[in-house]
């Protein structure tokens, strides 16, 4: 699925070509997202796009889009149909944003106002992160893939930030030291904008592509996601996987113990 620094970079990506542009057609080519029909008055100009947690935001005068590309949606800019099967397309002047989905699982909605319940946005201010890590006895790692806890950490960057924080993924949040959890706050948007300035992670299936089809850069970068049995890049140690909350976890218990 893609996370924060992957919909992040689409975001950057696109913002050129659509923020300020009008919107002239939507063309639904899927049954599931036909309720965007007519949804919006066309042609409508883009006052903002953005991002929220791992959402895709496209903001209209008095309603939104809003999009969640789920497991294997891809958002591309471009002159003519890409390949893969195209649910939704968004033209403008100059070229088409195209919702690419094979596995049908993305969202699309238009609404009044945008309602979520997610948490704080993780590069942003964290001053309130030990407190809530305080509040919780949920595994560390779960707790950070709680998107009402805090937004746009999946499973990938979950990994990697508590391998550079040092700290098991099965600890409780509650039962952090005061060291681990300035170790926390500091890797969690030291991971993600590294990312970010990659272009995000595209594993082995290629899943994930950015705007123009360009494969993210980070997963040269992992340290531990992926990596069950190699040895770790710090220590030599084999890298494990366990499963927490009926998600594959990678750590290196010596890094990590």
């Amino acid at each position: 699925m893609p996370e924060l620094p992957e919909v992040e970079t689409i975001v950057r990506g696109l913002r050129p070509h659509v923020e300020g542009h009008l919107l002239q057609t939507v063309e639904v080519h899927d049954p599931k997202l036909r309720g965007l029909e007519g949804a919006l008055p066309l042609p409508s100009r883009v006052e903002a796009l953005f991002r929220r947690g791992k959402y895709v935001l496209f903001r209209f005068r008095d309603r939104t889009l809003v999009l969640h590309l789920r497991m294997s949606g891809q958002l591309l800019w471009a002159e003519r149909k890409p390949a893969g099967r195209v649910r939704l397309v968004l033209r403008f002047p100059d070229g088409g944003v195209y919702f690419v989905d094979p596995r049908r699982l993305g969202t699309a909605e238009v609404v009044k106002e945008f309602r979520a319940d997610l948490g704080p946005e993780p590069l942003g201010n964290l001053a309130w992160l030990p407190g809530e890590l305080q509040k919780s006895r949920t595994p560390v790692k779960l707790w950070l893939l709680d998107q009402r806890k805090i937004a746009g950490i999946g499973n990938i960057y979950a990994a990697e930030i508590l391998f550079r924080s040092g700290i098991a993924p099965d600890r409780r949040a509650s039962s952090l030291t005061r060291s681990e959890v300035r170790r926390l706050k500091r890797a969690i948007p030291e991971v993600l904008e590294e990312a970010i300035l990659c272009a995000g992670t595209t594993l082995s299936d290629g899943g994930y592509r950015g705007p123009r089809g360009e494969l993210g850069a980070f997963a040269c970068e992992l340290f531990v996601y992926g990596r069950e049995g190699e040895p770790c890049r710090r220590c030599g140690t084999s890298i494990e996987r366990t499963v927490l909350g009926g998600r594959g976890t990678f750590f290196c218990p010596r890094c990590q113990g």
